[in-house]
């Protein structure tokens, strides 16, 4: 073959240039050369004149790294301006100039100095100092790529040709002395621009010779994410996780969530450290958690209880709070009840609640709150109370499963702390990943995962609703302020959530901002998490509850399928499938329980509600040609509108037993005719014999019995063969045509009830 050859030294280069575009570095990249500077000889400074949320996550970044870490300003009062769009910061170049005055001949030492409430490690001492050192400068500012707080100074800026040019004050490093004088040129106000003083030093040429001074361009030690936010992104490799610069290949040690970047700081918190796994979720998970198993007396929970719409199995909610697994001398019950509709579910559980729990408030529909006011109410019922340790806010639509959730909640020991709870079979649940610009709901890339629990952990987040935990001490003191559900026009989940990030709650009302920048305010408040470490539960669908009928819930089929199945679904049906309990009386008539006795009853009342019984004549307009040859004494399904739900109940629960007991037979789960029927001595005792018009016949007993009547029952006359003794929720299942004629047995007194469908004509 022929071709024009390579000469061997271009070849070399060729692959040297391809090998280098390729490259980029993973996660370890950057350690490969040890640092000469001993990481003892590290020092990190930062300025807190308060402790918060930002600040504790800070720390234990810093702890998990083994940094030492001075904190500087610790219970002054802050004098250094708002924070917020404006200038200030001086008192942080004040308190180290103090500082510094004893470090000032250590020319081994190595100052870090970092913001603490906005910033967490994501490397440790010694990636640090090795970059630092790699830089041969004596101080290294971060970069930033954009220009704060006088944008006229960026033209004395020196050029950069890649990376950022301007400077960022919220993180820099150098040796101790330099770091010194550096500080000692402050001659300012507390509330002067520390970042204005800083850049003047940095245009002035000769200044910036004299103290060596450069900028961190490619963010290899810091990360500001305030305009970077397109550049940065978080990556996973060998079992760890790291924030990384896709612009510049840069691993990037201090993050930085300055400006209007805090959610998605407290995103990448979510996962740096950069122990993160998948299996054991993330590093700083377990720090300050509380064993509750070894406390003598269990800390005092207010529960907060809100049914603000009609809503499905509402009975079933509220016992399943006295079901969970805490004292129950130590709760105390507030319920708002908005809907007349529920008075009556909300004075059983009343009656039998009074005798576990001591204190219960009920604020009924008769008083009129709005969502906000009721909230407001059930927050001060703990606030208000000294002995209240914790606040349990629970929606009605919410459905706890996990008797252990209260106290998984308190082990965390968060201020504000939530279940991960979702409606079945969908993405829907009570958190969001992120917000959008305006303040609502965006996807977070993580958000799927954590739903579906390929990502576990404790999860801080933007926004959470329907269930969640709050300190007592928390409600006294940060959030003492008792209109949390009031912001703007905001639904209350959203103002609670808003005016806990922020912590400026109406303060903003009059603010000139535009509402856009508002809501981009850096948060100064708590962090508010989602656990979802444990299977806690799941939330109802309530937006087409139709009240209408006598036992509403019998219609949840399509809208809380699993809801419907634990309610009228006997709790032996899925032994059908492992322990083969399906009984055959006589020949091909299976035998197995369906229904719950709730579904017989409801089933039997709500016909019994509607009323209009067709009294087994034989003309009957409700069928096809108006006659019927074998009448029954029935409603039909479809007259109470519970065809539909009849049908899809059919699919899901007898068509799998069909195949199992007719193997090879796969029904179509069809029937025109769905229907119960009432035999009592007075109106219709017993029914001829007959086939029906069908491949297979259901029949479900739904009622007992020697307790609600005495007789009935069915006889297969091919083979001589009776069962008279039906049970409550158990159906029967046989051939319809040809093989198996059958009669009703006579009742002999009472009345018997009986549903039954006719399926795939």
């Amino acid at each position: 073959m022929g071709g024009r050859r390579v000469k061997p030294g271009r070849l070399l280069l060729l692959l040297w240039v391809l090998a280098l575009l390729s490259w980029a570095p993973g996660l370890d990249a950057e350690e490969e050369t040890p640092s000469r500077i001993p990481a003892d000889k590290l020092l990190v400074i930062t300025v807190a004149t308060k402790e918060n949320d930002g600040f504790h996550r800070f720390m234990n970044s810093a702890k998990y790294f083994n940094y030492t870490v001075k904190v500087l300003g610790q219970g002054q009062e802050w004098r250094g301006g708002d924070g917020i769009n404006s200038i200030g910061g001086g008192q942080k170049v004040r308190l180290m100039k103090e500082a510094m005055t004893q470090y000032a001949s250590q020319e081994d030492l190595v100052i870090l100095f970092t913001e603490c409430f906005d910033v967490v490690f994501a490397g440790g001492p010694e990636e640090v100092l090795r970059k630092f050192q790699k830089t041969n400068h004596k101080i290294v500012f971060a970069a930033d790529g954009i220009l704060w707080p006088d944008k006229r100074l960026a033209e004395k800026y020196p050029v950069v040709h890649i990376g950022k040019r301007y400077l960022n004050s919220g993180g820099f490093i150098g040796y101790a002395p330099y770091i010194s004088r550096l500080v000692q040129e402050w001659n300012l106000q507390d509330n002067d621009d520390d970042q204005l003083f800083y850049t003047k030093v940095y245009i002035d040429p000769v200044k910036r010779e004299a103290f060596n001074i450069t900028l961190d361009h490619k963010c290899k030690i810091f990360q500001a994410l305030n305009g970077a936010t397109d550049e940065v992104v978080l990556k996973f490799e060998n079992g760890k996780s790291r924030v990384k610069n896709t612009f510049y290949e840069t691993l990037p040690v201090a993050i930085n969530g300055n400006g209007p970047t805090k959610i998605l700081l407290n995103y990448f918190g979510n996962y740096v450290p950069n122990s993160w796994t998948q299996e054991n979720g993330c590093a700083l998970c377990d720090f300050d958690t509380i064993d509750l198993s070894a406390v003598d007396v269990h800390p005092k929970v207010s529960i907060g209880v809100f049914i603000e719409q009609p809503t499905p199995f509402l009975p079933r909610f509220l016992n399943l709070l006295l079901s969970l697994d805490y004292p129950k001398e130590a709760l105390k019950l507030f319920i708002h009840n908005k809907e007349v509709y529920h008075e009556k579910d909300i004075k059983l559980f009343f009656d039998k609640a009074k005798h576990e729990i001591s204190t219960i408030k009920i604020v009924g529909p008769e008083e009129n709150l709005s969502q906000a006011e009721a909230r407001n109410m059930g927050m001060d019922f703990c606030r208000q109370d000294e002995t209240c340790d914790y606040y349990f806010s629970v929606d009605a639509d919410v459905v706890l499963t996990n008797p252990r959730t209260l106290k998984f909640l308190i082990e965390q020991n968060r201020k504000i702390i939530a279940p991960l709870v979702t409606r079945h079979g969908k993405l829907w649940s009570n958190f969001w990943g992120a917000l959008s610009p305006d303040g609502y709901y965006a996807r977070s890339e993580d958000y799927v995962d954590i739903v579906q629990g390929k990502r576990v952990g404790i999860w801080n987040v933007p926004y959470m609703a329907n269930v969640y935990l709050i300190q007592g001490k928390t409600l006294r003191s940060e959030m003492s302020e008792r209109n949390y559900f009031v912001r703007d026009k905001l639904d209350p989940d959203m103002a609670l959530c808003r005016n806990a990030r922020e912590m400026t709650l109406q303060r903003e009302k009059d603010s000139p901002t535009p509402e856009t920048i508002q809501m981009l305010r850096p948060p100064k408040g708590m962090f508010m998490y989602i656990s979802n470490r444990h299977e806690f539960g799941r939330l109802l669908s309530t937006a087409n509850y139709n009240t209408s009928h006598l036992n509403n819930d019998l219609w949840q089929i399509f809208e809380n399928p699993v809801d419907w199945k634990e309610k009228y679904i006997n709790r032996d049906y899925s032994k059908i499938f492992t322990e083969n309990i399906v009984e055959q009386p006589c020949p091909d008539v299976f035998w197995f329980p369906i229904f719950s006795e709730r579904a017989c009853d409801e089933l039997v009342e709500e016909m019994e509600h509607y009323g209009k019984w067709s009294g087994g004549k034989h003309h009957d307009s409700r069928i096809s040609g108006g006659y019927e040859n074998v009448p029954t004494d029935d409603i039909h399904m479809k007259q109470i509108d519970l065809e539909n739900v009849w049908l899809h109940f059919i699919r899901e629960f007898i068509a799998p037993v069909t195949l199992k007991v007719f193997a090879g037979y796969y029904t179509k789960g069809f029937a025109l005719l769905n229907f119960v029927v009432k035999y009592s001595p007075e109106r219709q005792r017993s029914l001829r014999p007959h086939h029906d018009a069908s491949t297979f016949t259901i029949n479900i007993a739904l009622n007992n019995v020697g307790e609600d009547f005495q007789g009935g029952g069915c006889k297969f006359l091919r083979y001589n063969c009776s069962i008279e003794s039906p049970r409550k929720g158990w159906s029967f299942m046989h051939p319809g045509r040809l093989t198996h004629l059958h009669e009703g047995l006579p009742v002999k007194n009472g009345t018997r009830y009986i549903a039954v469908s006719f399926i795939d004509p």
